[in-house]
């Protein structure tokens, strides 16, 4: 089984050109881990968490 480049500067992020993301605007607190920032996607975004897209968070610091 081959390994994934990790993203880099010559690696791109996105495997699909066409797949979305989402950013949260403001500051997120991280220790919430997944299942609290699933939660911010299903209830703030009104997204299914289960997508094929990407949702980036920020933190405070």
């Amino acid at each position: 089984m081959a390994r994934r480049p990790r993203a880099g500067p010559d690696v791109p992020v996105l495997e699909n050109p066409r797949q979305r993301v989402y950013l949260a605007c403001g500051s997120t607190d991280l220790r919430k881990s997944i299942d609290g920032l699933s939660v911010l996607v299903k209830e703030q975004f009104e997204l299914d968490p289960f997508s094929p897209c990407l949702f980036v968070f920020c933190s405070a610091t």
